[in-house]
């Protein structure tokens, strides 16, 4: 913006001769005259307006660079506080996979146990039915043995009985056979003579 004096400069005709800054200034009487005040006013408004402008440029300056600095004041802190938060979350989802893991590895280690333990119980009720099966075959073979020596024993009583019966029969059959003929007078004993007999 130019100011009064620049104005004023500008209005001079560069190189005027002596004839022509006796009209010249004629001219500016004239136009002093009639427009003097007027553009004495406008120069004073346009300086008011000229320092007006300088004040609010000056202050908008100002105030854009109090708001840029709050701006950077801002995004610095957010920056910070998320910085802080991807820490924070970082932190947490880490503790998370740890606790996730050990978690792991403890069911793993419970369930590596128990399957031991199982293993150890099939095995456990393995043995313990074959050695029912063990005991049972021994008991039924035992008490197989022990009926077969029953039945053996009394089938060899009843055989011993049997011939005693048969033994018996026969002494019989021949006391019966010998008293038909002593009956007949067909046996003869010794000592005794046929003449006798009659």
């Amino acid at each position: 913006m130019a100011t009064k004096t620049d104005r004023a400069k500008s209005k001079k005709k560069p190189a005027a001769t002596p004839s022509d800054d006796l009209g010249a200034g004629n001219i500016d009487k004239v136009r002093d005259i009639l427009f003097g005040g007027q553009m004495r006013d406008y120069e004073r408004r346009f300086v008011r307006l000229e320092e007006r402008l300088l004040k609010e440029t000056s202050a908008m300056k100002e105030d854009v660079r109090k708001r840029l600095a709050a701006l950077e004041q801002f995004v610095k802190q957010e920056s910070g506080s998320i910085g802080e938060r991807i820490k924070t979350e970082n932190s947490e989802r880490t503790s998370a996979d740890k606790d996730l893991a050990r978690e792991t590895r403890e069911a793993t280690k419970t369930f590596e146990k128990k399957s031991g333990q199982l293993g150890d119980q099939i095995d456990r009720a393995q043995r313990e039915l074959r050695q029912q099966a063990l005991d049972l075959h021994k008991r039924m073979t035992d008490e197989l043995q022990q009926k077969t020596d029953e039945v053996l024993a009394r089938l060899t009583q009843e055989a011993t009985e049997l011939r005693t019966e048969k033994a018996d029969r026969a002494i019989l059959a021949s006391l019966l056979t010998e008293m038909a003929m002593r009956l007949t007078n067909e046996l003869q004993l010794p000592g005794t003579d046929k003449g006798r007999r009659g």
